[in-house]
């Protein structure tokens, strides 16, 4: 019977090279692509709204698929951003001239802090709830 950990890791999208670049690079790669170009801010949301929900439908998918833990902070903030781009696209938010570079900064900075910092006070993966000693009353009614 394999462990908790390995059942973890082998159910994480994060142990799969093809997967994270699918679901993680490619987004980040059409979000720096679009920076140069001379595009409208309607598009240049597009893009950062796609590329941002992909991420974090995929932190989410993950969180609940494996308990990774800084998916369940990267998730939302990923969905957050996603938000604030459209927003700023739009128009509906005001961010200046350097409103793009602003919203990057931040989306790459709160991408780093919230994947390291819950995974190293928290630990990698979510104890299941077999491993509280609950599971039992929690799943029968």
């Amino acid at each position: 019977m394999k462990s908790d950990a390995t059942t973890c890791e082998s159910r994480d999208i994060l142990s799969s090279r093809w997967l994270v670049f699918t679901l993680y690079w490619l987004p980040a790669i059409a979000i720096l692509a679009v920076g140069p170009l001379a595009i409208s801010n309607g598009w240049r949301a597009v893009v950062w709204t796609v590329a941002l929900a992909t991420m974090g439908m995929a932190c989410m998918v993950n969180a609940l698929r494996c308990g990774r833990v800084h998916c369940y902070f990267t998730g939302p903030f990923f969905f957050l951003m996603a938000l604030v781009a459209l927003s700023y696209g739009l128009g509906i938010l005001r961010l200046g001239r350097n409103g793009w570079n602003l919203l990057g900064l931040i989306a790459l900075s709160g991408t780093i802090a919230l994947w390291y910092l819950p995974e190293m006070f928290l630990g990698r993966y979510r104890k299941s709830r077999a491993d509280d000693g609950n599971a039992q009353s929690e799943d029968v009614q």
